[in-house]
């Protein structure tokens, strides 16, 4: 007589029963167009950094692109467009073009940006995005505070004159000193930022 096991296989089951959002033809409007329209614009810059045939056009084309990460969001929350794409995208677009920006300007000894620099603003993006990551997985509000605002808002403002301080008609030393200081004050900015997120979360986590 076969012996039959008393406790049937259960099927594996998530830890979570929470349904992933969907990314359907919602996904297909203009704000996540404009966000994509940001990675292209990145590209450009970069290219254009790398050939260094125009600083004050690679400026022009970064604030575009800089600019078109407020214009997005905008418009997604005033008419209801914010889809599960454009959270995955907008914050991926706005990395890749303030880290690569940094990253191509190492390349020119003249734009001021160090390897340190670039190396501060790397490692503070990518531990809060794992931290923010982490914890919204888990629930818990990790929205942006004021600290991490300011510190965009300098990280533009650096790049754009760095692009300017390599053009000859910028290249006087009171533009330069000013260079320097805005890019000290932006990897200070950076890095405070970095540690005020980084106690947050140790605050979450020890709650």
């Amino acid at each position: 007589m076969p012996v039959t096991d008393p406790t049937p296989e259960t099927p594996n089951v998530t830890a979570s029963s929470t349904p992933l959002p969907r990314i359907d033809r919602r996904s297909l409007n203009v704000p996540n167009f404009i966000t994509l329209a940001r990675l292209v614009l990145a590209v450009v810059l970069f290219a254009m950094i790398s050939l260094g045939s125009s600083w004050v056009g690679a400026t022009i084309m970064f604030i575009v692109a800089a600019a078109t990460d407020a214009l997005d969001g905008y418009i997604a929350r005033k008419y209801g467009l914010v889809t599960t794409l454009g959270r995955i995208l907008d914050p991926f677009a706005d990395k890749i073009i303030i880290c690569g920006a940094f990253l191509f300007l190492v390349a020119q000894p003249k734009s001021g940006v160090t390897a340190w620099m670039a190396l501060i603003v790397f490692g503070r993006e990518m531990f809060i995005t794992s931290l923010r990551a982490f914890l919204e997985q888990h629930g818990r509000d990790f929205s942006a505070v004021w600290s991490g605002k300011i510190k965009m808002a300098l990280q533009c403002v650096a790049v754009a004159v760095s692009l300017l301080s390599m053009d000859a008609r910028f290249a006087g030393v009171e533009f330069i000193w000013l260079r320097d200081v805005i890019l000290w004050a932006t990897v200070a900015a950076t890095a405070y930022s970095g540690v005020e997120y980084t106690y947050r979360a140790y605050r979450m986590l020890r709650a």
